[in-house]
């Protein structure tokens, strides 16, 4: 009955994790909020506002393996190529949390970017999270073969992002944000070619932190705030329509409701779980701590009374010692006829002990 318990609050935690999971990218999944995503981390709309990012530039709805499928009548166009899943005979499965299209305005034209967002909880999966980055956004340039150009069309490959939102980052990167993109170098002559050729793939690590680190503001503070499980409903509320002036929408504000349901769930069954843990620990490491301590101090009391002994032993054997000595040593100074240097040995203890090493006692 223990272990099916056990099993039984295992599955709903799992339940209760999944569920955050997707939430997560469903808010995510929101244009104001990817708006503000781009706002702050992609070069080509550091000019623009939000509001205008998220009406004019995110193309249809973004795509996530949560969201279903709303057809065409709320957008002007569906999204083309933004499939959640890429797959490939040779390189196999990929499942990205978000894709979506972005459009660029120009000065006389536009221009489209392909985007992936990944929320992404273990900042060590074993390998760095910054290649496995590299590897979606190569993937996301090979897939525009004969979807975004054919043949040898090279030239109307587009640029692609792979944006990552680390929420347990180590301590020394919290709230920081990383870009990994291509550079040029002349190695030989000083030969530039156009940025637009080579500048396709870009890689963001955006680490998230808490209130009490350093550059807890901006986007950083928008995501903590918005995927926290810590942080009340009203109190999120407030931070979204006041500071970053996201409209609580009836959907949005059933998704921020929803999340914040899931992380109620999680954070009372990790606090009894943890309650539980760290008393079963505590007991543990408490008898383990006595154990030791007792042996400590018995060891130092048992070294007190053993030295205690051994000197009185020694004390009471060199005695004896001493006294047999020092009667062989007046027995062959009286056969010796030398009485006068019995008399000297026992007020003189350095001539005692020359005495003793001449008679070899």
């Amino acid at each position: 009955m223990e272990k099916e318990n056990a099993l039984a609050e295992s599955i709903w935690i799992a339940d209760l994790q999944a569920g955050y999971d997707a939430a997560c990218k469903k808010l995510l999944s929101e244009k104001i909020v990817l708006a503000w995503i781009l706002k702050s981390c992609v070069k080509e709309f550091y000019d623009l506002e939000p509001e205008d990012i998220a009406t004019r530039c995110i193309e249809g709805l973004p795509s996530a393996p949560e969201l279903p499928d709303v057809g065409d009548k709320d957008v002007p166009s569906r999204i083309i190529g933004s499939n959640t899943e890429d797959s490939t005979i040779c390189d196999g499965v990929i499942r990205y949390d978000i894709r979506f299209r972005a459009i660029v305005p120009l000065s006389d034209c536009w221009t489209v970017l392909l985007m992936n967002v990944e929320v992404q909880n273990d900042f060590y999966p074993g390998y760095p999270l910054v290649c496995r980055g590299i590897f979606y956004g190569g993937r996301m340039l090979s897939s525009q073969y004969e979807t975004e150009f054919t043949k040898s069309h090279y030239e109307k490959l587009k640029k692609v992002y792979s944006i990552w939102i680390c929420m347990n980052p180590p301590k020394y990167r919290r709230n920081s944000i990383n870009c990994y993109e291509i550079h040029e170098e002349q190695l030989i002559g000083n030969v530039k070619e156009s940025v637009q050729n080579y500048d396709m793939l870009t890689v963001i690590m955006i680490c998230l932190g808490s209130p009490e680190d350093d550059n807890y503001e901006g986007i950083l503070k928008l995501l903590q705030v918005l995927l926290s499980y810590k942080i009340g409903r009203d109190e999120k509320r407030r931070i979204l329509q006041e500071e970053f002036e996201i409209s609580m929408t009836q959907e949005i504000g059933e998704e921020v409701d929803h999340m914040c349901n899931l992380s109620e769930g999680l954070w009372k069954t990790a606090m009894e779980k943890g309650w539980a843990e760290g008393m079963e620990k505590g007991w543990a490491e408490g008898v383990e701590k006595g154990i030791e301590k007792g042996m400590e101090k018995g060891m130092e009391k048992g070294m007190e009374k053993g030295m205690e002994k051994g000197m009185e032993k020694g004390m009471e054997k060199g005695t004896v010692i001493g006294a047999r000595q020092v009667n062989d040593l007046n027995v062959k100074l009286v056969e010796s006829g030398r009485m006068n240097d019995m008399i000297r040995a026992a007020a003189d203890r350095d001539y005692q002990q020359m005495l003793f090493a001449e008679f070899g006692i």
